[in-house]
């Protein structure tokens, strides 16, 4: 149980570090850039991905689709904690695990089960009232949250679907993950050096110890699956609700967000879909 309890604390620490980010003259450009060196270094040592010795037969595309949008859904998510606050963007991305569901068939064509169709639904109502507006926001900034929200909602429901697709492809999940990384790594320092960035200490040491959690909440991640392989659902279940908790925890506490009674409902709902959806998948 240790390694849930370090991933959760892990993905928490990731938004509480993008929260303080801009406060501490961090240019996140910069630190998502020198986060994926981190995480590149430790994926190495830690996961010892077995590189492809061809690489006409191996998934660029995924490859290159999932280099391209992780340092852009990290970019979305410093907007939406920095905008909608840790509270909302936390739930946002934990409720992403139900575009998958959708896309499954909207885009597939599968048949839905209804217990996964009530989920949905509760998952819909919770984004829903997740965006609307909280308390002492005025119109401009709101439309902003919501915009960053939703985008943070829907980019990674994508990426899952991605790296869902390239676990399809038969491509080990550490070897997928080091390639990724190094594409997204070597795309935001092509990005810095054209922008001739200048860089600066704060955002470097940044950059390394978001990438340290970054890697850490995928480490334990991976742990925790492993103690618990006969039952992957408890993971999924504690992961999802542990991290909407304690992101809801952090930010009322630590950094006085506001949330209106509807978010608050909507933090509610979204821990609610979360476990419905997982119940279902026991009794199935």
């Amino acid at each position: 149980m240790h390694f849930l309890i370090f991933s959760i604390l892990c993905s928490v620490i990731v938004s509480v570090l993008l929260k303080i980010s801009r406060k501490n003259h961090v240019d996140i450009r910069q630190a998502i850039a020198f986060n994926y060196l981190t995480a590149i270094t430790l994926t190495w040592f830690f996961l010892k991905p077995n590189l492809p010795h061809q690489v006409d037969n191996q998934p660029w595309l995924l490859f290159i689709a999932l280099g391209v949008l992780l340092p852009t859904i990290f970019i979305m998510m410093f907007k939406s904690v920095e905008t909608a606050g840790i509270v909302r963007s936390d739930a946002a991305q934990r409720l992403s695990l139900f575009i998958p569901i959708l896309a499954s068939f909207t885009i597939l064509g599968e048949v839905i089960s209804t217990p996964r169709l009530i989920s949905l639904g509760v998952a819909f109502l919770a984004l829903f009232c997740l965006l609307h507006k909280p308390l002492n926001s005025n119109q401009s900034s709101h439309k902003q949250a919501a915009l960053f929200l939703s985008l943070v909602w829907v980019g990674y429901g994508v990426i899952d679907i991605l790296f869902k697709q390239l676990a399809k492809t038969g491509t080990a999940f550490p070897t997928g993950l080091f390639i990724t990384f190094a594409l997204a790594g070597l795309l935001m320092f092509v990005y810095l050096l054209l922008n001739r960035v200048s860089f600066n200490k704060q955002s470097i040491i940044a950059g390394l110890i978001l990438g340290l959690f970054n890697f850490g909440n995928i480490l334990f991640y991976i742990r925790a699956h492993q103690a618990f392989k006969e039952n992957p659902t408890l993971v999924f279940t504690t992961m999802n609700i542990g991290v909407i908790s304690l992101g809801t925890i952090i930010g009322a506490l630590v950094f006085k967000e506001k949330i209106s009674p509807i978010n608050a409902l909507g933090i509610l709902l979204a821990i609610s879909a979360v476990g419905l959806l997982y119940f279902w998948a026991l009794k199935a």
